[in-house]
């Protein structure tokens, strides 16, 4: 199969009506590009992309990503993409191992967080939003509380860097696209 956004894309909006879970997906996939390998850059977006286009239709455990994973098999998508979208849930049991499966890990929980971030800025700008202020953020339990901080922590300590420079890179990333995102 020749990787492709557009075939990405397309399956996004098959599988995925929520414009907000849609924007997640284009988050993640600006993170993820952000971090690719020279010529590998396709295959990290689209990781990115569809990390979770299955998630309207099995929402619970322990059925996304793994229904959604059966998808993209049968239609022929490589295995390094299979095998970081499944290891970017804990309860898969899939270990990450590849520098694409600790980089999606390390976007996932990072990319909601800065979205929540920026929308309650005056403007709701993510050029509003520095890392420090992130990290202040992510001090306050109660705020974005479904987002594991344990994960975006785990995520810059797997990829091997100081929290506030992941967060940084990041946040460049969803800065280029900051219009998709209506941020």
């Amino acid at each position: 199969m020749t990787l492709s956004r557009e075939a990405a894309l397309a399956l996004l909006h098959e599988y995925t009506q929520s414009e907000s879970l849609r924007k997640h997906a284009l988050a993640v996939e600006a993170c993820c590009r952000s971090y690719a390998p020279a010529g590998e850059e396709e295959l990290w977006g689209c990781t990115g992309l569809l990390h979770d286009f299955d998630y309207e239709r099995w929402p619970t455990l322990p059925d996304h990503p793994l229904e959604g994973n059966k998808i993209l098999t049968a239609l022929g998508y490589p295995e390094p993409m299979l095998h970081a979208i499944l290891a970017h849930c804990e309860h898969t049991g899939v270990k990450r191992e590849s520098a694409l499966d600790k980089t999606l890990f390390a976007c996932d929980e990072l990319a909601g967080f800065l979205t929540a971030c920026a929308l309650v800025k005056p403007g709701k700008s993510l050029a509003e939003v520095e890392p420090s202020s992130v990290k202040r953020k992510m001090k306050d339990k109660a705020f974005a509380r479904s987002v594991s901080r344990a994960d975006i922590e785990q995520g810059a300590l797997e990829l091997g860097l100081p929290l506030e420079e992941h967060m940084a890179r990041c946040l460049t990333a969803m800065r280029a696209i900051a219009p998709a995102l209506g941020l």
